[in-house]
């Protein structure tokens, strides 16, 4: 019988497989971050500055009446032609060609009246139109 104490081996960590597995998240980590800025979005958040606001000189804002009156920048029209409307709108781009045309018209205005403004705005040269609109919650007020 061999009655001598037995030498007590010390446990042995291995660190290959542990470096393995870091090696993997980090590269897991790198890759899901360098994807993540190829989908956000890219946003120019506007600006609340009350004195920037008021002066909007390549706005051009055009009403639609529902009986299909026209009205440039708060100055109604006598003419409801397209020569009327072209003339007003050339009168008022003071920023020329890069002016912007918002179309405010009525709900119940005729479709022809917003056309005959967007003729108007292609006549003179102005290319970049927007509607303004509003939310459901305020059309009740």
């Amino acid at each position: 019988m061999n009655f001598r104490p037995r030498a007590k081996e010390a446990p042995e960590i291995n660190l290959i497989p542990f470096i393995d597995v870091l090696l993997v998240i980090l590269i897991f980590l790198m890759l899901s971050t360098t994807y993540s800025k190829f989908t956000e979005m890219q946003l120019t958040l506007p600006t609340a500055d009350v004195e920037q606001m008021r002066d909007r000189p390549k706005e051009i804002i055009v009403s639609v009446g529902a009986d299909g009156r026209y009205a440039v920048n708060r100055s109604a029209l006598e003419g409801k032609n397209v020569e009327s409307v072209a003339a007003a709108l050339s009168d008022a781009a003071k920023a020329g060609k890069e002016s912007v045309i918002i179309i405010s018209a009525d709900a119940s205005s005729p479709h022809q009246a917003v056309v005959t403004v967007m003729e108007a705005a292609r006549r003179v040269g102005l290319s970049q139109i927007t509607f303004a609109t509003q939310t459901s919650a305020s059309a009740g007020k």
